[in-house]
């Protein structure tokens, strides 16, 4: 009996669901990095926290937030939590009801 292997999907298969123009092609969208990390405050900042805002990244296997800009669309920042693993999108928000969550201390 042949055991026969299903492929996980390619980048290339998988699709966003934008909240303001529906489900689209990755194609139409641009990664911008890491949405977990939380930039430190400007001028105020140490050079050592600069340092690792920037550069310092996890690899995670599994579920991450990640930025996406919907470039060929609606021009909309989205925090878009990807299975690293299988490129399966388990949910779509935009980086602004992101933003304000995180201001009200509230979990997405």
């Amino acid at each position: 009996m042949k055991t026969v292997r299903v492929p996980y999907p390619t980048c290339t298969d998988m699709r966003i669901n934008c909240p303001h123009c529906g489900t689209r092609s990755i194609k139409e969208f641009v990664y911008l990095g890491d949405a977990t990390k939380t930039r430190p405050d400007g001028l105020d900042a140490s050079p050592d926290s600069m340092f690792e805002y920037v550069y310092i990244r996890d690899n995670p296997a599994g579920p991450h937030d990640e930025y996406w800009y919907h470039d060929a669309g609606c021009h909309a920042w989205l925090v878009v939590t990807r299975n690293t693993r299988t490129h399966e999108i388990l949910n779509v928000q935009t980086a602004q009801e992101v933003a304000h969550a995180r201001k009200l201390g509230v979990d997405k």
